[in-house]
């Protein structure tokens, strides 16, 4: 504990001083402009208050930092402004002081003289600025604490670390003050940074800190001072340890076999365990959850579920033909929603893909898999039974068995008194995956499997522009990339070369700030413009507008090809599926 701890104290510090802390430069050097001696001391207290809440309540209730997310940049646009505007009309800023010692009824001596309650404030907003731009280091950070049962404890401590760096900055910034006091220029200097600010706000608006950030990876080898714990191998054992551990704690409660008062036909497994530490709730009345009381008297299929997972996509067509068929005579089916990767945990990006999909059902965000782990999940997709009086009867685990489960449905909807169930239902646009193709792998450093010469590790990495092409079922990076632990951004030259054998080819992908980037698509050395019906791409691009699975390559037959892939910098992959 101690040593992720101090691990967590120095990724702060290393963070804080990378370009991460650009956009809030403007605003820690202006401590040394307005207010007294111990200012900068307030402002670095209240942006380690914010950050570390922050930092512990997100990774919290969403299991993780969302990085991908822009419900925070936004936040951090308007924050930067309105101090803008405070430091170019002065009054607006004693007027805010003054209303928060009268709100919060706190007004300690000094108050308006030295603005440590103002610093307090400027720190707390900046707080919410500094957090989604902290990067990949923060996700580990945050998921070693989670995983370690510690997240407050290390989301402090990386608080901390960045906090003391950045009073640093401060009282740096208030010397330099004192430098420009001597030189007379002293009343320019607070309406200038007020304009930065402001034009700093305006540039993260347009997605400018983004292409600097890329632009700094590209072009200054070891720019992040904590790149090299983001590729140390200390941590990352010590990620892999944790996460094994964590898996295996997630026993199975629902073995068929494991009840001693088994019934005729379908087992009794055992109560439902209901769904808990959930997060937003879809396509139910206003919002509100479901719980197994509300449900009784109903069969309750729960299907554990990711809309990038293409095994889950593809029991989809199944499961709103059951919807379909068997909503009206007592079945009602209930998404849980357990992202794999970050992105997944926004709920704009889940509402969104609900709707891409066509999914009429209750779904439910579990975003810190207390859900899942309540179930006892281990796989996407896994979908269990609950008959009508709340208990576990079947469970299936992964794609396939949709005749059995289909027909367990009727079983249970019989055993309640329903009648005149009418003929099977008839899913449409089925997709049936091929029996030997290339495995999925990933792109990120934790679980990559396949590449040539080696699986990348964390950090950033020019693979070169020549090299043998990969084995069948191999894959090699080309140009310059930023590795993480769960995805690859592409910072400069970059594409992708594998050795594919498959009917259909997919891929995650997602784009910085959400800005459209093109992704180029060849298939053995060609690009396959419109000949794929079916796919994502159009004379030979894929436009990645959202985070989210595209369609690459879809193929009559399972084939053996070169799939030839050039990603736009800001792209960042994640995994591959085939079919």
């Amino acid at each position: 504990m101690l040593l992720l701890a101090v691990f967590a104290f120095v990724a702060g510090a290393g963070t804080a001083l990378s370009p991460c802390v650009l956009p809030i430069l403007p605003a820690l050097l202006s401590a040394g402009v307005v207010g007294g001696r111990r200012r900068p001391l307030g402002v670095a207290i209240g942006l380690s208050v914010t950050f570390a809440l922050t930092v512990a309540g997100v990774a919290t209730l969403l299991g993780g930092i969302d990085k991908s997310s822009n419900s925070l940049r936004h936040v951090a646009e308007a924050v930067l402004a309105a101090f803008g505007l405070c430091l170019l009309v002065p009054v607006l800023a004693t007027r805010l002081e003054a209303g928060i010692s009268r709100l919060t009824g706190f007004r300690p001596r000094g108050f308006g003289g030295d603005g440590f309650v103002g610093g307090l404030t400027l720190g707390a907003a900046l707080g919410l600025v500094y957090t989604p731009c902290a990067g990949p280091i923060l996700a580990a950070v945050v998921s070693v604490g989670a995983a370690s049962g510690s997240v407050i404890a290390i989301g402090t401590a990386y608080a901390l670390g960045a906090g003391s760096a950045l009073l640093a900055v401060g009282i740096a910034g208030r010397r330099l003050f004192a430098l420009i006091r001597r030189l007379e220029v002293a009343r320019f200097v607070q309406p200038a940074l007020g304009v930065i600010l402001i034009a700093t706000a305006a540039a993260m608006t347009a997605g400018a800190d983004v292409r600097f950030d890329e632009f700094i990876a590209a072009h200054v080898p070891n720019a992040t001072l904590t790149s090299w714990l983001e590729a140390s191998q200390p941590v990352e054992t010590r990620l892999a340890s944790l996460r094994s551990r964590q898996a295996a704690v997630a026993a199975s409660r629902f073995t068929p076999g494991s009840s001693a008062n088994a019934l005729p036909g379908l087992q009794n497994l055992g109560p439902a365990p209901g769904f808990v530490g959930n997060q937003r709730w879809f396509n139910t009345p206003d919002g509100r959850p479901l719980s197994f009381a509300s449900l009784r008297g109903r069969v309750v299929l729960v299907d554990f579920w990711t809309y990038t997972c293409i095994n889950c996509l593809r029991t989809l067509p199944y499961l709103r033909a059951w919807d379909t068929r068997y909503g009206s005579r007592g079945l009602t089916i209930v998404g849980v929603h357990t992202p794999e990767f970050p992105f997944e945990h926004d709920a704009g990006n889940v509402a969104a893909a609900i709707k891409r999909l066509g999914i009429r059902y209750p779904v439910v965000q579990d975003n810190g898999y207390s859900t899942w782990n309540a179930w006892g999940v281990e796989n996407w997709p896994t979908e269990f039974l609950v008959d009508a009086r709340g208990r576990v009867r079947y469970r299936s685990i992964g794609e396939g068995d949709y005749a059995q489960t289909e027909q367990d449905i009727r079983t249970l909807l019989t055993e309640h008194g329903v009648r005149r169930l009418g003929p099977r239902a008839r899913p449409k646009a089925v997709v049936t995956p091929s029996p030997a193709t290339t495995p999925e792998t990933y792109l990120g450093s934790t679980r990559a499997f396949g590449w040539v010469p080696r699986d990348p590790t964390a950090g950033l990495h020019d693979f070169g522009h020549v090299g043998a092409p990969p084995p069948q079922s191999g894959f090699a990076f080309r140009g310059t990339w930023r590795i993480s632990t769960v995805s690859a951004t592409a910072v400069k030259y970059a594409e992708i070369q594998g050795a594919v054998l498959a009917k259909n080819v997919y891929l995650v992908l997602g784009s910085a700030g959400d800005r459209p980037r093109r992704v180029e698509v060849l298939l053995d050395g060609r690009p396959i413009g419109n000949r794929l019906a079916g796919t994502d791409v159009k004379d030979g691009v894929v436009v990645v507008t959202s985070q989210r699975l595209y369609h690459l390559v879809s193929l009559p037959a399972e084939q053996l090809h070169s799939l030839t892939v050039r990603v736009a910098p800001g792209v960042s992959g994640f995994a591959f599926t085939f079919g």
